[in-house]
């Protein structure tokens, strides 16, 4: 009798272990993440820029620094299985985040690829949920912005998409002193309709002061 049950016992194992390997087998990989293989890429032309004790134009010694750290800690996250970003809003006023979709709507009759939702002043989007990135309005600028890791700070109007990598945590606040937006990570990538499938109207803040926040938030 011992038998047979420790021949059932090895048979549900194997039975377990038959259903299981192709989902091993599908498990994507970090290094054909995007976002790790343009973290990657900055991140050895800054090392290379060290190294050679070259001067990146529009950067300061300290400033390479800063992204080396910023972008290191990055390719650690992807690596490590984070494969969701999460954004905090400081402005003030109810900002637009990206983020997907539930999994219980229907994905064949969705005409953009994630969700546009408003996130309340105070409040970061939920552990776990991927924030893409921040809807940025008509009449709201963006100090010092850069669209590369390796570029120089500019100014940025929208109505513009910003999308984040994987594994960032970004703070958005308002500068009390001119009024734009400022970013605590060293870069973010600007998209419109042609570059992804994005839902970027052309709206103002105050508009979006009047919706409802509904983004998945830690203190929903």
């Amino acid at each position: 009798m011992k038998i047979w049950k420790s021949l059932l016992i090895v048979l549900m194992v194997l039975v377990n272990l038959a259903f299981a390997q192709p989902s091993f087998a599908d498990r994507p990989k970090f290094s054909k993440n995007p976002d790790y293989i343009e973290v990657t890429k900055a991140l050895k032309e800054l090392s290379q820029t060290k190294d050679a004790q070259t001067q990146v134009e529009g950067l300061t010694p300290e400033e390479i620094q800063k992204r080396t750290e910023e972008l290191t800690l990055q390719k650690y996250a992807l690596e490590t299985g984070i494969n969701w970003g999460q954004c905090e809003n400081q402005t003030g006023n109810t900002i637009a985040v990206y983020g997907k979709r539930p999994n219980d709507e229907d994905e064949e009759d969705a005409v953009y690829d994630n969700n546009l939702y408003f996130l309340a002043n105070g409040q970061s989007t939920k552990n776990n949920w991927d924030c893409d990135g921040i809807y940025l309005a008509n009449d709201v600028k963006v100090a010092n912005f850069t669209s590369s890791p390796n570029g120089q700070g500019q100014e940025l109007t929208g109505p513009a998409a910003l999308k984040i990598f994987d594994g960032t945590q970004l703070v958005i606040k308002t500068n009390p002193d001119t009024a734009a937006i400022d970013l605590n990570v060293p870069s973010v990538k600007v998209l419109n309709s042609k570059k992804a499938n994005w839902f970027i109207p052309d709206i103002s803040q105050a508009l979006i002061n009047t919706r409802v926040p509904n983004a998945p938030s830690n203190q929903s």
